[in-house]
């Protein structure tokens, strides 16, 4: 696995790269001067986080992605002007840091229309030790948890949906979250049949 540098200074006057593979693609949430598709190689997007604050409750965890250990995870980096990297930052660790399930670093990630070209990113990586670490779940597992959510963002299956949609619009085919999303979707049409 590729070493982890430290978080970012909030004080730095370079330009700040932002790694998204979940969310953050279609609600990054600050604004971005450049998005261009990225590879991170070491960790793959997985459904391994139980959410109990904005997909879920602690009563009725919901579930969403993280960064695990191992492979390589096809996202979506986000240039951020010097000028915006604090605030950038700040609203990031208010957002992704609520449980503190995440490890905040920065990574090598390989720009795909720069040629190949690295830059180090800001990404968000499940932290194995944190109680809401869900590890690898089955279809069935993630099934129900996804079906059960709902949390102060809204219904965990629209989290899903509108993640691999786009995924979608960027390219990017995630065999295991398509499957579940094609699960989910097939709950929409059973739901508006007529009894």
């Amino acid at each position: 696995m590729t070493a982890i540098a430290p978080p970012p200074s909030l004080n730095a006057t370079d330009d700040l790269w932002v790694f998204g593979y979940g969310s953050l693609i279609w609600n990054p949430g600050f604004a971005f001067v450049e998005q261009t598709p990225a590879r991170l190689v070491g960790a793959h997007r997985a459904l391994c986080i139980y959410s109990m604050v904005h997909r879920g409750t602690p009563e009725r965890p919901g579930l969403v992605l993280g960064l695990d250990h191992g492979g390589a995870c096809q996202g979506v980096a986000f240039r951020v002007a010097a000028s915006r990297r604090e605030a950038t930052v700040a609203y990031l660790r208010a957002r992704e840091q609520v449980t503190k399930v995440y490890r905040e670093a920065m990574r090598p990630v390989v720009l795909d229309r720069d040629g190949g070209r690295r830059a180090n990113a800001l990404v968000y990586i499940a932290d194995r030790r944190h109680p809401q670490y869900a590890g690898q779940l089955t279809l069935d597992e993630q099934l129900h948890l996804v079906r059960q959510g709902h949390g102060g963002a809204g219904p965990n299956a629209a989290y899903v949906l509108a993640t691999v949609a786009a995924l979608e619009d960027h390219g990017i085919r995630d065999a295991r979250l398509h499957r579940l999303a094609a699960l989910l979707r097939d709950d929409d049409v059973a739901a508006a049949l007529p009894p």
